[in-house]
């Protein structure tokens, strides 16, 4: 059993989240693995490649049994690290798995760094850096939908989706060096007509892939939505038919909720952050309202989306003018709520209403329940922008600066190519974009940049 890289030391962690649990597992990974492995048990057979050995843990004087476990050999190369990996399964009691750490840190290994076992994945080539992202957002997921994406980029979604464009551009790079290298033996340099065709063709699969940011960033971060509107409008009583449980406090008295209230949810596999404010009106009193209503206007300054709750059975007042038209600019919902309880009095004001023109408005009622599924349809319409899911999205910020910076990068090049600019000169631009392509999936990554990564990570994984 051999490494794919020698002096590499031994490292071990829990890998399993820390408390009391059925099974907790004690991850090994290097040269000495298995000879630790081996002396912090006793296994009933000897270890093979990817097979289960049931074995026992001793006490230091090797006689007093203290638990039995599960013992399983991944022998390098065929690993996640590429290393010999040795996995220890034992019953879940935090006392039991931090002693078979500490022996097997007393017999050489040391404690992983977070994210190290992916780390050493990643730099042995069985991983590519999207693909180590991805173990992450896996982890991280909180929605069905966050999973699934996850495991799509684990699969290597993003990276196929680079490939085409990052081939044509090496093409591109190897034409014109060609064209420089061999000047002399009357091999013809690219025309500008040809190599323009081929930037522009390679612009385009990016230009898509950079506009996938949009949803993928959501779907990976989530969002937030404030819900705002004048007190006894029905905010918590929305609130708590969106969160499907009564997580508010509800009463007929106005002014009931003083501070904030927050709960995530799903919608569409998007995590959205609710929050119930408290009611806003100009004559508050009592100092603990005048504070919620400051903290009301900061959540809504704060949340991508804004639900804007209004009366069915009042008139629109002032405040809700101006509640209205601070939000013009915004991504805002404004339901109608107590539908139930509207007459043809107010129904009529609210329709002949000018500050409702032209936004997205539908009534609900939080008591019978009406308006509920179609205002869930109305958030998730907001939060998405109409974008549709699709394979290899970009979801964080560092993959959407490389592509951007491809991109620019691709543009300065068209430029140089329409001046005339030296081939030499020209192949600047696109060894920028090229190496902006390479640190999306971790050709050229800086130590830097891959220490930032895999810092977020947790222990053992």
């Amino acid at each position: 059993m051999t490494t794919p890289e020698a002096g590499t030391d031994t490292i071990a962690a829990i890998s399993t989240p820390p408390g009391r649990g059925g099974i907790g597992i004690v991850r090994l990974s290097g040269p000495q693995a298995v000879p630790i492995a081996l002396e912090l048990v006793r296994a009933r057979q000897p270890l093979e490649h990817q097979r289960a050995r049931l074995a026992v843990i001793f006490d230091d004087d090797g006689v007093s049994r203290i638990d039995e476990a599960v013992v399983t050999l991944y022998a390098a190369p065929n690993s996640y690290t590429a290393e010999d990996v040795v996995e220890i399964a034992a019953h879940g009691s935090p006392v039991v798995l931090q002693w078979l750490l500490r022996r097997a840190l007393e017999r050489g290994a040391r404690l992983a760094a977070p994210g190290e076992f992916t780390q050493r994945a990643f730099l042995s080539g069985r991983l590519d850096l999207t693909q180590a992202e991805a173990v992450r957002d896996l982890i991280e997921a909180q929605t069905i939908v966050q999973a699934r994406l996850a495991a799509s980029q684990m699969g290597g979604a993003l990276s196929r989706r680079v490939a085409p464009a990052k081939q044509s551009l090496i093409a591109l790079v190897a034409l014109l060096e060609a064209g420089i290298d061999f000047a002399e033996d009357d091999v013809d340099v690219a025309p500008h007509e040809e190599i323009a065709r081929r930037i522009n063709g390679i612009r385009p699969e990016l230009e898509a892939l950079e506009a996938s940011f949009a949803r993928g960033r959501i779907l990976h971060d989530g969002l937030t939505l404030a819900i705002v509107g004048r007190p006894n409008a029905g905010k918590s009583s929305l609130f708590n038919r969106l969160v499907e449980r009564d997580r508010a406090i509800v009463t007929a008295t106005p002014g009931t909720t003083r501070d904030l209230v927050s709960e995530r949810i799903s919608l569409g596999g998007i995590p959205i952050e609710l929050v119930d404010t408290a009611g806003l009106r100009a004559e508050a009193i009592e100092e603990a309202e005048q504070l919620g209503i400051r903290r009301s206007h900061e959540a809504m300054a704060d949340a991508a989306l804004v639900l804007i709750v209004l009366d069915a059975t009042q008139p629109i007042n002032d405040e809700e003018r101006r509640l209205l038209e601070s939000v013009v600019a915004r991504p805002a919902v404004v339901a109608i709520n107590k539908c139930d309880l509207a007459t043809a009095e107010t129904e009529a004001g609210q329709a002949d209403e000018p500050m409702l023109a032209g936004r997205m408005v539908l009534a609900t009622s939080a008591l019978t329940g009406e308006g509920i599924t179609e205002l869930r349809e109305k958030i998730l319409s907001l939060a998405t922008g109409g974008a549709a899911a699709e394979p290899g999205m970009l979801t964080n910020l560092r993959q959407h600066q490389a592509v951007t910076t491809a991109l620019a990068a691709l543009a300065d090049a068209a430029k140089a190519n329409r001046d005339n600019v030296p081939h030499e000169m020209l192949l600047l631009d696109l060894y920028r974009a090229l190496w902006a392509l390479d640190s999306l999936t971790g050709q050229t990554t800086t130590d830097d940049i891959l220490n930032h990564i895999f810092a977020f990570f947790c222990i053992g994984k």
